[in-house]
């Protein structure tokens, strides 16, 4: 099978965020098993989810990881030109979801596996492929705790979400959580006998809005657009009717740290608002919807340089959005982003990759091979 026919098997996976992926997960699987390469799935804690970890070449000695997520985001918008589940060549174009974010990278991948077999690798070449990072990173940390019982720790983990082929060393760390205010409903006409929730959280909300402004102010990391860590409120909702006592509400926010800031730190004053309100007799929940670490490569490092000479342009300081690889480099490995697509590209309809783009990410992969056969 080629690129082509691979994307092609992967896009027709509705592998949403969430849900069961044991169909993509098992296809891998078996077409690894096939290759010749030692394949573990590693069942995650939700019963019905796998990350798989995949190694070509010695177990034992230190290799690299290439690294990507099965999952998608859903794709229900009406503006899709064809099924976004149908992989659709267009000239250059290959229409469908994930084949910018980031199927396309598992396909240059998978497609790759068969020369790899046949370099006899000195160093190993390990697939690391995960579940749920469209949903805040969930599933990939469950994998990392396991990489010490397969295989001999990494060198450097290769993360290929989409960057046009240029490397990058570093990105935000984010946090996400969601607030519930509980109150008493009542009718309208008797605010003094209800506890109204959507009152109580214009609090919350003004205390975000705060700490936003505050974080225009620094500290500052001139490698970012904008320089400085951010936090918005995303979503609100509450109520049933403009005569009725909301007794609900609840307030989505969103942290984004610059590295060297915990993202969690930037809700703490915002956590701290909420929580105060139940001295007036409102029950307050705080829930973490999702939570990953700040990517910081140094300039100097061995696994940037390795990039720079794959790919034949100099690393990219930083982008704007996240991926797993932060959770590497906390976990003690060296990762940087490095994938075909372009990020403008994903979470959109008649979201596509280009061919070129697959073939270069291939050739990147095969010149990582030589120099593990080496």
């Amino acid at each position: 099978m080629d690129v082509f026919d691979i994307l092609d098997r992967l896009v027709a996976f509705p592998s949403v965020a969430g849900k069961p992926n044991g169909d993509i997960a098992g296809w891998i699987e078996a077409y690894l098993a096939e290759r010749g390469a030692k394949v573990t799935l590693l069942p995650g804690p939700e019963g019905n989810r796998s990350n798989l970890f995949a190694t070509i070449g010695p177990a034992d000695v230190p290799g690299y990881i290439l690294s990507g997520h099965m999952d998608v985001v859903p794709a229900g918008e009406p503006q899709w030109s064809s099924s976004p589940f149908v992989l659709r060549p267009d000239g250059e174009r290959l229409y469908g979801r994930g084949t910018t974010d980031m199927k396309g990278f598992l396909a240059a991948s998978l497609a790759v596996v068969p020369a790899l077999a046949r370099l006899r690798l000195a160093r190993p070449i390990h697939l690391a492929f995960s579940y749920d990072e469209e949903i805040g990173c969930r599933g990939v940390p469950h994998l990392i705790v396991r990489l010490p019982d397969l295989c001999a720790k990494p060198l450097g983990v290769i993360v290929g979400e989409p960057s046009g082929m240029r490397a990058v060393r570093g990105h935000k760390g984010k946090a996400a959580a969601r607030v519930t205010i509980k109150g008493r409903a009542g009718h309208s006409s008797r605010p003094d006998v209800g506890l109204n929730a959507i009152h109580a959280m214009s609090e919350v909300l003004a205390a975000a809005v705060s700490e936003a402004e505050r974080l225009t102010h620094g500290p500052f990391d001139p490698a970012f657009e904008p320089a400085y860590s951010s936090l918005q409120a995303g979503v609100i909702a509450g109520g049933q009717s403009v005569n009725i006592i909301p007794d609900s509400c609840t307030l989505d926010l969103e942290a984004r740290a610059i590295p060297g800031v915990d993202p969690a730190s930037l809700l703490a004053s915002v956590k701290a608002r909420a929580e105060a309100l139940a001295a007036g007799g409102f029950r307050i929940e705080w829930a973490t919807m999702s939570a990953y670490p700040a990517l910081s490569l140094p300039q100097d490092a061995s696994l940037a340089a390795l990039l720079g000479e794959l790919t034949g342009e100099a690393p990219l300081a930083a982008v704007s959005y996240g991926t797993e690889a932060g959770l590497y480099q906390a976990a003690g490995l060296d990762a940087i982003i490095c994938g075909p697509g372009d990020i403008g590209r994903a979470h959109k309809p008649d979201e596509y990759i280009l061919a070129s783009e697959l073939t270069a990410c291939q050739r990147m992969i095969e010149a990582l091979g030589a120099r593990c056969a080496a």
